[in-house]
């Protein structure tokens, strides 16, 4: 049985028709580190608020651990769910030590457990030795700890995050993705956290559940769904990809397309008609006698590759997007540059 589960969760606030969250079903296995991910105004935060007990669902119910805590005629207030919260702030009293900052929530509990509950959690996030120390003497990344040890110390049934990673710069933003990940795996903790950044979710999750307009698009794990993304807005949101229309072969493992005819990664079950194609950047591949052939348009150079924007000479109109390609930072490749490549098959996908 699920450790978390929402049932057909609507809500809709009071200046609009629209639901801001519309019929969401999840489930959640203990232990679990899942993402809500998705746009400014999906729906992601208003989820997670939910299921924290901070706004109250207008249909369906929620149940953690075996017991229902929201349905339409019972709701259990925040404090009795058994959730630990990370906001995006970290919400840090300034004025407590970071010991007394941890041992805050634990009113229910003895002097001697709070301490030494305290302890335990600040020696799990590394901290231990910070116990004196106020929030403003911590870089960003160490209160992030400090506000995670806070939301472990009542041993909750889950951590919800918030934006965990938003306030960090780059450097301390992928340290961090790694240290939260290997804090919450030592605590066997099941977690639930809403970003915006694909980075981010990819990094941290087991499972990304991908929002846009109240709806849920796609739940799967992120190799999975980066390499078959279910329909044009999640191919686009958890990566760059050239998204291309085009028919089924009568063999069912090639689509005829403006560039040519492309490979998939398997047959397909049954015969479409129109079909659209979501092929990743990195799946093409420069080559001297490839079987896609173009000019330069544009070089973007990302650091760790180039983005090449090819016009191929079987689609001269602009009606059509380049073809966005990887390639590698050691190759010369000039504006103007006739170049071909291949399309690995396994970075293809079907979508609707």
């Amino acid at each position: 049985m699920s450790f978390i589960k929402l049932t057909n969760i609507t809500k809709y606030f009071s200046d609009s028709s629209i639901p801001a969250v519309q019929s969401i079903d999840l489930s959640i296995e203990k232990g679990e580190i899942l993402t809500l991910l998705g746009p400014s105004g999906c729906g992601k935060t208003t989820t997670l608020r939910m299921l924290a007990g901070f706004e109250h669902p207008s249909e369906g119910s929620i149940e953690i651990d075996g017991r229902e805590v929201f349905n339409e005629t019972n709701s259990l207030p925040p404090e009795k769910r058994g959730i630990g919260m990370v906001f995006q702030d970290y919400a840090l009293f300034p004025h407590m030590t970071i010991l007394k900052n941890v041992m805050f929530g634990l009113n229910k509990w003895t002097a001697r457990e709070r301490k030494a509950r305290a302890h335990e959690v600040l020696q799990l996030v590394g901290l231990e030795d910070y116990a004196t120390r106020y929030p403003a003497q911590l870089s960003g990344g160490q209160q992030q700890r400090v506000a995670l040890a806070r939301a472990l110390a009542p041993k909750p049934h889950v951590v919800l995050m918030d934006e965990p990673f938003s306030n960090l710069d780059a450097g301390l933003r992928e340290k961090m993705r790694y240290e939260v990940t290997a804090i919450l795996r030592k605590a066997n903790t099941t977690a639930i956290i809403v970003t915006h950044d694909q980075k981010d979710a990819f990094a941290v999750s087991d499972r990304v559940v991908v929002m846009k307009d109240g709806v849920i698009q796609q739940i799967a794990a992120p190799k999975e769904m980066y390499r078959c993304p279910k329909n044009c807005f999640v191919a686009q949101f958890v990566g760059k990809t050239n998204l291309l229309t085009g028919t089924m072969d009568d063999d069912l493992r090639h689509i005829h397309t403006h560039i040519g005819k492309v490979s998939l990664p398997q047959q397909w079950q049954e015969r479409l008609e129109t079909v659209k194609l979501s092929i990743r950047p990195e799946g093409c591949q420069l080559t001297d006698k490839g079987a896609y052939c173009g000019a330069v348009e544009r070089v973007t150079y990302g650091g760790e590759y180039q983005e090449l924007y090819i016009r191929l000479h079987n689609e001269p109109h602009l009606s059509e997007e380049p073809m966005l390609i990887y390639a590698s930072i050691d190759q010369d490749v000039e504006v103007g540059a006739i170049v071909s490549f291949d399309i690995k098959p396994e970075l293809v996908a079907l979508v609707e």
